[in-house]
């Protein structure tokens, strides 16, 4: 792509994106030829400026721009004359003062357009860094020059309809707290055009060995200006490590009362001195230079406290076994009333500010509040903090390590380890299902991972199967699949106001099922703090966004990078200054290589000028399909045998003659396809179907990623002698071809063969042109305009097709394919010993569609 010369240095060839950005650099430059090109672009200007003789009368001609900036940016630009001159408090002049009337107004009050352009106007765009205050962070800040181009400065509000009653919820910026805390500080600074930066804070102890015991308590922060997608990503350096907190166990204190509050102390105050710096700039403010050159007044405020429950516990200052946020009783918490609003966190402060009148009455005053009497609490005296509505919530830790963790522990009590076993072993294939061959009961120390992909078969393991002493499996099946429910839409990217509903929806349907583990013995009470905190999910969304924002997975994943490489490259004795020596030389490296990476404009994976869109439920695929066949010639009596299309050759005809007359009647179809002539006796044959997707937010956001993947493979032998199994996927089939497919227009089929046709009999059967590449024998399921749905799991149950003894099937464009689906089979009270994985879909006679194997198949089916 060539470059726009109006964009490009005529001193050094360099090209830049804006017109200021050029105006800047040759400004600036000290390269002679950069200077003496900006001198006579000076010198045309004034002469552009002349009159054209001494007694002309210039007509007044509307400003247009120029080859360094438009008109608008001109007029928006200010040239740095004012950047100086902002103080950091009081009033100026762009800094309007905000009412009292707009003080006691709600926290997201309607603003006009000009409001809201002067609420968040930078004090200066596109400027050189000179004459900012001497606190002032210049554009080499690392956030600010890394990320200049995604980074977010103000609240938004979206809507999914042109009434905007559906509110819209994904990354933090669109959640509630951003306008309240927004409005917040402007009512204490009395300006406008101020800039939120929400600190989010990560805290979580780690296993650096194995055996010796060592172990690290990294804090982690990252800004809510970044979208998630970035500070979800390690390869893009969103979050910094920020202290090494101390793990000494303090064996020396014999009291363990006294020990574990010797340890909330060391870490409160630790986290203090950490903090220390957000007291004041938190209230006053600080300019910040964006890598555009644009300068922001600032105000770093703490917005998120990420942790699990220990973590929540020790910063919210309650007890074991108490909810961190609301104050509701410990033996009370597993009801579903027992949601309350957040502690009150100015009183919690009041009290702890009673430390000042002796010990005593600090004691009593923190037990008035329900929390622990710990000193210097790290978050007390800081600006525009509600500690209680901070502590976000945690997928990993609440959902797939707390509430799931529970649920699998109390299936294997009630059903027995070995039925769950067996039908774990008899789970057919799919792209998004791992198979646990050997069961699940031998597990230990499953992982979140592990958790997760339990998960997306659970209810296949209890439908149907039979409960001890004459109990009915209902309640038990109908739980299981209110906790699925809340769990895939809790991870929800993006929410609405009806998908909120539908989560607690989700999570009442457990609480009215749950009772069969106390029924059955499992269970005498529900007071799990995890499971309590669910409760607070919709509205934690409705402040901060979707939890994945804040998930501790992310950081689980830097302990790798940030905490066990780097104990590794030291020589295990007094091994933290080694640590983070050898962390401040890695990230040289690696911010030497983003300079690098920024430099190289003209690279095809740059993310530069790439558009960012909004999060969605499902990313877009497209199929994909391989340049060249896996076989280029495979007869066709091997293809109606060790594929199983056994009706190949009819079901090929039947779709020439359809094709060539639409309008003939089943009837007609058959009739005519025994005349049909097959002009070959091979055929290429493909054994993939992939879908792909993009991330525009990686590091090559050009590169396709594997989202989904059909396998057609005959059983063959491997190279170590072993027969290994065919597999032949089912897939969903858009059976009406419509660009929007409702639910009537779906099917299920499983894919035999894939194949093209040779040119010649392109030729001979469709001389007008045809359009498809590719097409797939199909066998076919109920479809789902007549299928039912089962009372309990709430999934469509389907079976196989046929007619006259034989399985009812078609050849398809491949293009029809819509993606993998997972079936599991209708095992009944018991599995049959005869299925296996691999022939359980050729066995069973009934089916369940597995809504549960991924986000595409659960949004378009359920």
């Amino acid at each position: 792509m060539s470059s726009n010369p109006d964009l490009t240095c005529p001193g050094c060839n360099k090209f830049f994106n804006l017109h200021r950005n050029l105006e800047s650099h040759l400004a600036q430059s000290r390269d002679p030829l950069c200077r003496a090109a900006y001198e006579e672009r000076l010198k045309a200007h004034q002469h552009d400026s002349q009159p054209s003789g001494p007694s002309a009368s210039p007509e007044v001609v509307a400003f247009a721009g120029d080859a360094l900036g438009t008109a608008e940016e001109y007029a928006n630009d200010t040239f740095g004359q004012d950047v100086g001159d902002f103080p950091m408090g009081g009033d100026s002049a762009s800094e309007m003062e905000v009412s009292e009337a707009e003080a006691d107004g709600d926290d997201e009050a309607e603003l006009d357009t000009a409001e809201l352009e002067q609420m968040w106007e930078p004090l200066r765009e596109g400027a050189p860094a000179e004459g900012l205050p001497g606190d002032a962070v210049t554009a080499e800040d690392e956030l600010a020059a890394d990320f200049m181009f995604d980074l977010i400065f103000q609240p938004e509000r979206h809507y999914t309809d042109e009434g905007c009653n559906i509110r819209l919820y994904h990354d933090m910026h669109t959640g509630k707290w951003w306008w309240k805390t927004q409005k917040k500080v402007q009512t204490s600074t009395r300006r406008k055009n101020i800039t939120i930066v929400p600190i989010i804070i990560s805290s979580d102890k780690t296993q650096l060995t194995t055996f010796r015991g060592k172990t690290a308590y990294p804090v982690y922060m990252t800004i809510g200006n970044l979208p998630k997608q970035i500070r979800r990503k390690p390869s893009r350096q969103g979050q910094v490590l920020i202290a090494y907190l101390p793990t000494s166990k303090l064996d020396h204190i014999t009291n363990k009362s006294s020990r574990r509050r010797c340890m909330s102390n060391l870490f409160h105050h630790c986290m203090r001195y950490i903090f220390k710096p957000l007291e004041r700039i938190g209230r006053e403010g600080i300019i910040l230079v964006s890598g555009d050159g644009a300068a922001r007044r600032c105000y770093p405020i703490l917005a998120a406290y990420v942790g699990d429950y220990p973590e929540q516990v020790l910063v919210g200052l309650v007890r074991n076994g108490e909810c961190p946020v609301c104050p509701a009783l410990r033996d009370e918490i597993g009801n579903w009333d027992s949601i309350l609003g957040p502690r009150d966190t100015q009183r919690v402060i009041s009290a702890l500010h009673t430390i000042d009148q002796g010990a005593a009455e600090f004691t009593k005053a923190c037990a008035r509040e329900g929390i622990k009497p710990v000193q210097g609490v790290f978050w007390r005296d800081l600006p525009f903090i509600d500690i209680y509505q901070s502590i976000t919530p945690d997928i990993l830790h609440q959902l797939f390590q707390g509430l799931l963790k529970h649920l699998i522990a109390w299936i294997r009590a009630v059903c027995g380890d070995a039925e769950i076993d067996a039908r774990c072993r008899r789970l057919p294939p799919n792209h998004h299902i791992r198979l646990f061959l050997k069961g699940i009961s031998h597990l230990s120390r499953v992982t979140g991972t592990e958790h997760d992909q339990i998960s997306r078969f659970l209810l296949a393991l209890v439908a149907d199967i039979r409960l001890p002493e004459g109990h009915s499996n209902a309640k038990l099946v109908r739980a299981v699949r209110a906790v699925l429910d809340f769990i895939y839409l809790a991870r929800y990217p993006i929410h609405t106001t009806e998908t909120l509903a539908e989560m607690d929806d989700a999570l009442w349907r457990f609480h009215v099922n749950r009772d069969i583990f106390i029924s059955l013995g499992i269970r005498t009470h529900f007071n799990i703090p995890k499971l309590h905190y669910i409760g607070h999910y919709h509205e934690f969304i409705e402040l901060y966004g979707t939890p994945d924002n804040f998930n501790t997975e992310y950081t689980e994943r830097l302990h790798i990078d940030l905490a066990k490489d780097a104990y590794a490259a030291t020589n295990y004795k007094d091994e933290f200054p080694q640590m983070t020596a050898w962390l401040e030389r890695k990230e040289r490296v690696i911010q030497h290589e983003k300079f690098i990476r920024r430099r190289q404009d003209t690279s095809a994976n740059t993310p530069l000028g790439i558009v960012k869109p909004l999060p969605c439920l499902i990313p877009e695929r497209r199929q994909r399909m391989a340049k060249h066949p896996t076989h280029k010639a495979i007869p066709l009596d091997v293809i109606s045998r060790s594929y199983g299309a056994s009706s190949f050759v009819d079901a090929l005809s039947r779709f020439v003659v359809q094709y060539q007359h639409p309008d003939f009647s089943k009837s007609a179809v058959q009739a005519a396809a025994d005349s049909v002539h097959i002009p070959f006796n091979k055929l290429p044959v493909f054994h993939r179907i992939k879908f792909v997707s993009y991330d525009v937010y990686s590091l090559t956001p050009l590169d396709e990623e594997v989202v989904d993947s059909v396998h057609v493979d005959p059983a063959h032998v491997n190279k170590y002698g072993k027969v290994v199994p065919g597999r032949f996927d089912t897939v969903l089939v858009n059976v009406k071809a419509s660009n929007s497919p409702e639910l009537k227009d779906l099917c299920v089929g499983q894919v035999r063969c894939i194949f093209t046709l040779p040119p010649a009999a392109v030729r001979l059967w469709f001389p007008h042109g045809f359009p498809h590449k590719h097409l797939a024998y199909v066998e076919w399921f109920t479809p789902f305009s007549r299928a039912p749905i089962d009372n309990n799991t709430k999934l469509f149950r389907i079976s196989r097709l046929v007619s006259q003894g034989e399985r009812r099937a078609s050849i398809v464009p491949v293009s029809l394919i819509l993606g993998s689906v997972h079936l599991f089979p209708k095992f009944g009270p018991q599995a049959p010993v005869s299925w296996t994985s691999s022939n359980v879909l050729d066995q069973a006679s009934s089916f369940y569609v597995n809504v549960f194997s991924d986000r595409f198949l659960y949004s378009t089916i359920y």
